[in-house]
């Protein structure tokens, strides 16, 4: 008897599962921005060999690198404050699933997109109504001053945005942003651990208008600051 009652509950769980709709995260994309990336700031370990980064998280993209977990370790220094090998942060109560485009098996593609002074990025999106749009950043040098512009079916809009240097603590009740990375340490171009922790990959998130259908996103920044884009992502309607 208990076996039925088992087998009847088991099937009207499966159903009432089947017949909800999409969750969050179906209805997540992760924005193809391969077309814009210049750089790769994230030493990787290929095939038991490190890969150096190159064009780095500062000074001018001479300064310094992250290295993942797996090259932190192979180094034989604290991989406590490296970046995960896997590069599909999950979600969390703050952002959604968030992908970054370093990996351990891949060691001659960019990483990311790099701007220096005044300078600007632009990328399509699948076209959609989106209800929020996430953007994986890190500012040094001091805070970047950015305008992001979204590009509708039927027009444009822009946001004026002020994103901290990746070393700041990031106020836990802000509306825009959040860590996507925390507490990171950074590696010298010799692979050599020059500060143990305290850097961060900052997440912007933006409200961009869900009434309308969005079909690009550009990224302009003034002269202050360096500026690193790691990933964007968009939760559709």
């Amino acid at each position: 008897m208990k076996a039925v009652v088992l087998s009847i509950l088991t099937s009207f769980l499966c159903i009432t599962a089947a017949a909800q709709p999409k969750s969050h995260r179906d209805k997540v994309i992760q924005f193809k921005i391969a077309s814009v990336l210049n750089a790769r700031p994230v030493t990787i370990l290929d095939n038991n060999k490190l890969i150096t980064w190159q064009t780095g998280i500062d000074g001018g993209g001479k300064g310094d690198g992250y290295l993942t977990q797996s090259a932190a370790a192979f180094n034989k220094q604290d991989s406590t404050h490296a970046l995960p090998d896997n590069a599909l942060f999950p979600a969390t109560a703050a952002h959604p699933e968030i992908k970054l485009y370093y990996s351990n098996s891949n060691s001659v593609n960019y990483q990311t997109c790099n701007l220096a002074g005044e300078a600007s990025l632009e990328f399509s999106v699948p076209k959609a109504r989106y209800t929020t749009v996430y953007f994986a950043l890190t500012s040094s040098e001091g805070p970047s001053n950015l305008q992001i512009t979204f590009t509708y079916a039927d027009g444009i809009d822009t946001k004026q945005i002020l994103l901290p240097d990746y070393y700041a603590d990031l106020p836990s009740d802000s509306p825009n942003l959040c860590y996507l990375a925390h507490n990171l340490a950074k590696w010298g171009p010799a692979n050599q651990m020059t500060e143990k922790d305290h850097h961060n990959i900052d997440l912007l998130k933006l409200i961009p208008d869900a009434a309308r259908t969005l079909k690009s996103v550009k990224i302009s920044k003034t002269q202050n600051g360096y500026l690193v884009f790691w990933a964007a992502a968009g939760v559709r309607q």
